[in-house]
C-alpha cells in the first residue's frame, strides 16, 4: 500500500463544508485508514456500560484530500482489504437509542464482548462469521448543508451502516467540496442489516482503499453509490423508511433512464421487476435504505 493515515494522526466527529486535510494524495493512490472502535475503548469487558450515547461517537479518520477533486467530480472509493486490530468486538445497548429502546424486556445499558478466533467470533456459545463493515464513510458536506455530526446519515455518507460496503465494494461519493475531503470508521467485525440493537460487534481495524477521481460523470450523483461484484445499488437516508425508499427509488431511476432511454414512468415500471430495497439502518438519527439492480441490467454509469 501506499501512505497510512491513523486516528492518531486525525479524526473527525462532524463532517461539514469547511474540512482541512490531513493527508493528500493522488488520483489513484492507495491508502491505508487506521480506525479505532466506535466507541473508542469506553468498553472493553461486559462489566463496562454506557449510560448514554456518547457525545462524541463513530470517531472518523481523516479527512483525506484527493489532488484535483473539484465539486461535480465523482470520488470512487475502492475497498481492497478490511483487516481486524483487536482480539474482540463489542456489542451494546444505550437508553435513548435502538429499535427497541424503550421496552421493559429490553436491558439498557448492557454490554457483550465478543471474542474472535478463526474467522468467527462468540456470542452466547454461537459463533458468527467474521465479515467486517465501515459503519461511517463519508465526504464534506456541500455549502448549502449543515454539518452532520458522525452518527447521522445524510446525502454525503456518514454513518450509513451499510453491510455492502465491505472488502471488494467500491463506494462512489460526490465530491461537495474541493479535494473531497473523505474520511471513515465505526467498523464493525459482523453486522446484520438494519443494526438494530444500535451496534454491530464494534471493532478497530486497518482498511486498504484505493482512491480515484471521476471528471466529468457521464451521470451525475448526489448521493453514495454503491458497486458490489453482481449488483449497482443507490443509497439514501430521510426521517422515514418510505421517505428513504422514495429517494434511493428515484436515484435508481435516474441511472436506469440514462442506461436505457426509458422514460421516468417506464424506469419507475422496470425498477418494480427486478433488483430490491434493503434496510440498511433503522437506528440512527435517520434510516437509511439502498435499492439494488443487478448489472446484468445497468451497466456503470460512468
Amino acid at each position: 500500500m501506499g501512505q497510512k493515515l491513523s486516528y492518531d494522526d486525525s479524526k473527525i466527529y462532524e463532517f461539514t463544508p469547511d474540512l482541512e486535510a490531513a493527508l493528500t494524495v493522488e488520483s489513484g493512490d492507495s491508502v491505508t485508514i487506521e480506525t479505532a472502535d466506535s466507541l473508542e475503548g469506553a468498553v472493553m469487558d461486559d462489566d463496562d456500560v454506557l449510560e448514554e450515547v456518547p457525545e462524541e461517537v463513530n470517531a472518523a479518520t481523516g479527512p483525506i484530500a484527493v489532488d484535483g477533486a473539484t465539486p461535480g467530480d465523482i470520488l470512487a472509493v475502492h475497498i481492497d482489504d478490511i483487516r481486524l486490530t483487536e482480539s474482540a468486538g463489542r456489542v451494546v445497548t444505550l437508553g435513548g437509542f435502538g429499535l427497541l429502546d424503550g421496552h421493559e424486556e429490553i436491558e439498557a445499558p448492557r454490554s457483550r464482548m465478543t471474542p474472535i478466533e478463526d474467522g468467527a467470533l462468540e456470542f452466547g456459545g454461537c459463533e458468527v462469521p467474521v465479515d467486517p463493515v465501515i459503519g461511517t464513510i463519508g465526504v464534506a458536506t456541500r455549502e448549502d448543508e449543515p454539518g452532520y455530526t458522525t452518527l447521522v446519515p445524510h446525502d454525503h455518507g456518514g454513518n450509513l451502516d451499510t453491510t455492502d460496503i465491505t472488502t471488494g465494494t467500491t463506494v462512489y461519493f460526490p465530491v461537495n467540496q474541493p479535494g473531497g475531503m473523505l474520511a471513515m470508521g465505526d467498523c464493525k467485525a459482523a453486522m446484520a442489516d438494519g443494526e438494530m440493537c444500535g451496534t454491530g460487534a464494534e471493532i478497530a481495524t486497518e482498511i486498504d482503499v484505493t482512491l480515484e477521481v471521476i471528471e466529468a460523470p457521464a451521470v451525475d450523483i448526489s448521493r453514495p453509490l454503491l458497486e458490489t461484484a453482481d449488483a449497482w445499488k443507490t443509497v439514501a437516508s430521510a426521517e422515514t423508511l418510505e421517505e428513504a425508499c422514495e429517494i434511493a427509488n428515484w436515484d435508481l431511476i435516474d441511472l436506469l433512464v440514462a442506461e436505457h432511454e426509458f422514460d421516468e414512468t417506464e424506469a419507475y415500471m422496470f425498477s418494480s421487476l427486478v433488483g430490491g430495497l434493503e434496510i440498511s439502518q433503522v437506528v440512527d438519527p435517520l434510516v437509511t435504505v439502498r435499492n439494488a439492480m443487478p448489472k446484468a441490467y445497468l451497466s456503470s454509469p460512468f
